[in-house]
């Protein structure tokens, strides 16, 4: 059953989610700014902007599908899976792709759909569990899912997330490394540690994780209000979510009992009752 949408209501949402978008990718540039100045002077901050500028520019561009075949994934042929086909053709012309995403089949049990590359040359990975499990509604809000990753550039806009927390990683351990050598002469000069600039040492590249992951989230969240745009059935996409999230949490729970299982005659003489 499809539901009307509100218009009005969802630009509001879309606006706000592009907003928290640009201001997580901007904290994770001020993170490793900061860092620069810090460490390098005061040509740090320009330093670290020339360097992402440079590293962005020349990153060479995986192809989908080489990643695919990563997960010994398999492409999907029209006339292998036309259904799918069809979908994706009607999505990818919804969302104004000129170049609709490759389909590929891969061989797991496990319940995910995930998209790689970019607008110009794309692709769309789909386990064998999750074909069994959804229903055609269902499958098509997942395939919407990843079409709207897809038309936003969210692969390539979680590509810069990540360089800006390896730039900060890399600038704290570097700054920690440099603080540990120049102990000994902070000491016998009895100079004042600042303990703000020693936490921002420690705690920055945390800071940045946490900060992609909020990204990331955000990211999750606006490609659902899109793919309940392209499809206009909310319902289906719902569904399918909790499906996953049903099954996905039960298979994590066995696993985790067996661990617990194996390990706990391992535990029994460690732990003092």
């Amino acid at each position: 059953m499809n539901t009307p949408i509100d218009q009005e209501i969802w630009q509001i949402h879309a606006w706000r989610n592009r907003l928290q978008s640009l201001m997580l990718l901007g904290l994770l540039f001020i993170y490793a700014g900061l860092l620069g100045l810090l460490i390098l002077g005061g040509h740090g901050f320009f330093a670290i902007l020339v360097f992402t500028a440079l590293a962005l520019s020349l990153t060479p561009s995986v192809s989908p599908g080489l990643t695919m075949r990563l997960y010994r994934a398999v492409k999907l042929l029209p006339h292998q899976a036309p259904g799918l086909h069809d979908r994706i053709n009607i999505l990818a012309k919804r969302a104004g792709l000129e170049n609709k995403p490759d389909l590929y089949y891969i061989p797991s049990r496990m319940l995910n759909a995930f998209a790689v590359g970019s607008q110009a040359h794309s692709a769309i990975g789909v386990t064998d569990g999750l074909l069994k499990t959804l229903d055609q509604d269902e499958l098509t809000g997942v395939l919407a899912h990843e079409v709207s990753h897809i038309r936003s550039n969210d692969i390539g806009v979680m590509g810069i997330a990540d360089l800006f927390s390896r730039v900060t990683r890399v600038l704290s351990l570097l700054g920690q490394v440099l603080l540990l050598i120049n102990i000994p002469l902070l000491v016998y000069q009895a100079a004042t540690i600042n303990w703000w600039v020693i936490a921002l040492l420690v705690f920055a590249p945390s800071i940045s994780a946490l900060t992609q992951l909020a990204l990331s989230r955000t990211r999750e969240f606006d490609a659902d209000l899109n793919a309940v745009r392209l499809t206009g059935n909310p319902e289906a996409l719902a569904r399918a979510l909790a499906k996953i999230e049903y099954i996905q949490g039960r298979w994590f729970e066995r696993v985790f009992f067996l661990v617990r299982v194996f390990l706990n005659p391992l535990c029994l003489g460690l732990i003092p009752l």
